[in-house]
């Protein structure tokens, strides 16, 4: 096993020794007994001449190559997704290429599970905004969605959360919304801590009276509506809407911090997933997944439970910057030759955090090939100055 020193607390430096990853499987060996999407990065072109703050340079082939293996581990993809730095990076022009590509490559996987983000990012943001602007920006990407055989995940609108005066405001657009889409969607509220231009949605600041709308919409709209996925951090709060969901609404956990409990529920209910956490630890998951398909609920927990101080520490605060945790771990781990995100993301973590973010991947057993994971790492430690 490898050694390297790693920066620690102090400013210092410590030795740390790699150990035996965990022997996860490469391809699911029954079905899930729950849903479970990974919304999956994006991996970017370093050789283009693209000013990467400015345009969203994509190396396709390395992104849908990814999306192949996570079919191969029986997980769906959520795709376009804020993961895929949707909103930071990645625009709605690249959001088309990205679903038309994406999708096309399910279409030759059986059984492949994909959904895909619809919102109205490619509308700037403004209290001068009207609904109707919000509803025709809507539109026109649940059009190019469904005009390309994709299912929609229905993403929370900074333009909405702009202009919205009232409640009553979210009712009308999600209600108009709604009554249109072909198949049942995916609604996704995203929380603040995520995006912070989405603070006071659904018309409340305070979380329990903004469900309280959210489930009027919910209830209202119940039949062309397949689940919610919520990103509050808040476990307490997932499982309360959760008790109180129509008949026919899953509730899809967004919570990166407390997955494992939500997902194997209690006695009134569970949740299903739809994870960024799952992109960065997809074997792991799947695994998991597998054993309490199986009904050994032991396995589940002993496998995701050293996967949640990693999942914690790479969505602390500024959880926003989430995705520079994700693609760390894709760089390491081989699934992609270099540590590159649009827009230049891969700065947005402290060279601390990804220190401490390799020493938990280890002992979550998440280092496929701890040998070349320490090599990598060690190339950062040197564009930093530390000799590892």
């Amino acid at each position: 096993m490898a050694t390297l020193n790693l920066p620690v607390a102090n400013g210092g430096l410590a030795p740390f020794t790699t150990s035996t990853p965990r022997d996860f499987p490469t391809r699911a060996n029954r079905p899930f007994n729950r849903i479970a999407y990974s919304a999956v990065h994006v991996v970017a072109d370093p050789r283009s001449e693209s000013d990467p703050w400015l345009e969203a340079a994509i190396d396709w082939d390395a992104t849908i190559n990814y999306r192949l293996g996570l079919y191969d581990l029986g997980l769906g993809v959520a795709e376009a997704m804020d993961t895929a730095q949707r909103g930071m990076g990645l625009d709605w022009s690249a959001s088309q290429e990205l679903i038309r590509r994406s999708l096309e490559a399910a279409r030759h996987i059986p059984g492949a599970r994909i959904a895909c983000g619809a919102g109205t990012d490619h509308l700037q943001p403004s209290s001068d905004l009207r609904l109707d602007d919000v509803i025709r920006a809507y539109e026109e990407q649940i059009a190019f969605v469904e005009g390309q055989g994709g299912r929609i995940i229905l993403m929370a609108s900074r333009a909405l959360a702009a202009c919205a005066k009232s409640p009553d405001d979210y009712a009308q657009v999600y209600d108009r919304i709604l009554g249109q889409v072909r198949e049942p969607v995916l609604i996704h509220w995203l929380g603040e801590m995520f995006d912070p231009a989405l603070a006071g949605y659904w018309g409340h600041g305070d979380h329990m009276q903004a469900m309280d709308v959210c489930l009027d919409v919910l209830a209202a709209n119940a039949a062309k509506i397949d689940g919610i996925k919520i990103s509050l951090l808040d476990k307490d709060k997932e499982i309360a809407m959760r008790r109180r969901l129509p008949d026919g609404v899953r509730m899809y956990t967004g919570d990166d911090f407390n997955y494992a409990e939500l997902i194997a529920g209690d006695a009134v209910g569970y949740s299903d997933a739809l994870l960024g956490i799952f992109d960065a630890i997809a074997p792991a998951a799947a695994a998991a997944l597998g054993a309490f398909a199986a009904g050994d609920e032991d396995t589940f927990h002993d496998i995701l439970a050293p996967t949640v101080p990693l999942s914690r520490h790479i969505f602390q605060a500024p959880t926003r910057f989430y995705k520079t945790g994700v693609v760390f771990m894709a760089w390491l781990n081989g699934h992609q030759d270099h540590f590159v995100m649009v827009g230049g993301q891969q700065s947005a973590r402290s060279l601390s955090h990804l220190a401490e973010l390799f020493r938990l991947a280890d002992t979550a057993g998440l280092l496929r090939d701890p040998d070349m994971a320490a090599n990598r790492m060690r190339t950062i430690l040197a564009m930093h100055g530390v000799e590892g």
